[in-house]
């Protein structure tokens, strides 16, 4: 099977602790979708943030490169390694 590319959107929250915490992920169509709705996530009560980013890879065999984020808005964490 050929690569395929994954576009989400990410928000952010914080939790009890005071931590940020990634929320649900939205998979989108395009880059620029992804990041129309991470800045719209952004902005809506209860998150502090929102990344937009992609990962590139065989689904069927569940091989996938890093995350490539293509951008942030409002708070989100500096460490983004786990995406």
């Amino acid at each position: 099977m050929a690569d395929v590319t994954y576009y989400v959107a990410l928000p952010f929250t914080i939790d009890d602790a005071g931590e940020s915490v990634a929320g649900s992920g939205e998979e989108l169509q395009s880059s620029t979708a992804a990041m129309r709705r991470a800045e719209t996530l952004s902005r809506q009560p209860g998150n502090i943030g929102a990344v937009a980013f992609s990962r590139t890879g065989d689904p069927a065999i569940g091989e996938f490169s890093d995350a490539v984020v293509l951008g942030q808005f409002g708070d989100v964490p500096s460490d983004l390694s786990g995406l």
